[in-house]
């Protein structure tokens, strides 16, 4: 993969209207350990990373979405489910079920949750979430038939699904896309590549900070920074399309400058972002 950075976006960004009062918040449920030498190319196997498990509660008077589910009650179940080679030590703290509930949080508004794509460490969560999911459908049959989709099978059961589809309507280099809310400020672009149908959730808010929550586009910012894909051994086990990867990171690295880019599990690209606040 070229490492010469792509040019930075020359475009103008979509229009968006967020409502006075949207806000987005993070509920980290905790973390586990990979080495960067398996995280993206050029790391070090001494540099131990933290990798977050962690949703977004995004807050909009139209109703709220959580992006992602971050680790659930039956963690341990979940994480033995994988091969032995995927397994690592991990921590976690509340879940975002408990988390809702210390900040006594209306669950009514709730409208869903909204998956960057369907592998064990985004789903755990929904085992304490009686929400809807929203998939879209090229997820929803990778989910299904990939050994991968296994916890998603397992803590998918009893919800509603809710299928979005995609307008077609090219967003910021990404083929198609569905607008949320009507308004621009949630808008889903189909990316691909690490899943079928994984996706990326461009947030902007009223103060016009934006936000990419790239899901596992990287698994690190290196990965967008520096155009650092994941090694060779990683993108065979866990991409369903290498070049699509690669054609994700480097829109991605054009955008980096003019909107925070969060990989779900990059833990310092959460900075800023508020925690939801206990009573």
């Amino acid at each position: 993969m070229a490492t010469s950075p792509p040019p930075v976006f020359q475009g103008h960004l979509p229009e968006a209207s967020p409502p006075s009062d949207m806000a987005v918040y993070q509920l980290p449920t905790g973390t586990y350990e990979t080495r960067a030498v398996f995280a993206f190319k050029g790391g070090s196997f001494g540099d131990k990373r933290a990798f977050a498990a962690t949703a977004v509660l995004v807050r909009h008077p139209q109703g709220d979405l959580l992006i992602d589910a971050g680790f659930g009650a039956d963690i341990a179940a979940h994480v033995n489910a994988q091969p032995r080679f995927a397994r690592a030590p991990y921590k976690t703290t509340s879940t975002v079920s408990a988390q809702l509930d210390a900040a006594g949080y209306d669950r009514s508004r709730l409208r869903g949750v909204l998956l960057t794509h369907a592998h064990w460490d985004h789903v755990s969560g929904l085992d304490q979430l009686e929400l809807p999911i929203w998939i879209n459908e090229a997820e929803l049959r990778y989910a299904a038939g990939a050994r991968d989709g296994r916890v998603f099978q397992t803590v998918s059961k009893g919800h509603e699904i809710h299928h979005y589809e995609f307008d077609g309507k090219p967003y910021l280099g990404f083929s198609s896309s569905y607008d949320v809310y009507g308004d621009g400020s949630v808008v889903v672009a189909l990316a691909g590549g690490h899943t079928t149908g994984s996706v990326i959730v461009f947030v902007t808010l009223p103060t016009s900070k934006r936000y990419a929550f790239i899901g596992d586009l990287s698994w690190q910012l290196e990965g967008v920074t520096q155009l650092a894909e994941r090694p060779f051994l990683m993108r065979r086990m866990a991409d369903s399309d290498e070049g699509q990867v690669r054609d994700g990171l480097r829109r991605m690295a054009s955008l980096a400058s003019l909107m925070q880019v969060v990989p779900s599990h990059d833990l310092g690209s959460y900075d800023g972002i508020p925690l939801l606040a206990a009573r």
